[in-house]
C-alpha cells in the first residue's frame, strides 16, 4: 500500500487593515495501512495588497493557501513527505522495543 498525505491549512493569521495573510498554520499526516505520522508548522508570508495577485481573504480557498506555502523558497514539501515516510518505516521495523519477557 502506498502512504497517502493529507495536507491541511489549520489556521491563517491575517493584517486587518488589508486582510492580506501573513502566517499560516499547516498539518499534514501520513497514513500507510495502521500506521500514522503528523507534522504541524507555520510559514509567514509578506502579502501585498497591491499585487494583481492578491486574493482577498474572504475569497481565499485552502488550494491557494497551500500553494503558496508549497512555493516558498524555504519550504521542501518532498521533504517534509519524506520524514512523515520515514517516521513510518520507523513503525514498521522499530530499531528499539521495550518489555519484559515474562508477560
Amino acid at each position: 500500500m502506498a502512504i497517502e498525505y493529507n495536507w491541511t491549512i489549520a489556521q491563517l493569521e491575517r493584517q486587518t487593515d488589508t486582510g492580506g495573510v501573513i502566517v499560516c498554520h499547516w498539518r499534514v499526516s501520513a497514513q500507510d495501512g495502521e500506521y500514522t505520522a503528523t507534522v504541524y508548522g507555520s510559514e509567514g508570508f509578506t502579502p501585498d495588497s497591491e499585487s494583481p495577485d492578491f486574493v482577498p481573504f474572504d475569497q481565499l480557498t485552502e488550494a491557494d493557501v497551500l500553494g503558496w506555502l508549497w512555493a516558498q523558497e524555504d519550504f521542501d514539501k518532498a521533504e517534509t513527505e519524506a520524514r512523515l515516510a520515514q517516521q513510518i518505516e520507523d513503525q514498521k521495523a522499530p530499531a528499539t522495543v521495550a518489555g519484559v519477557p515474562w508477560e
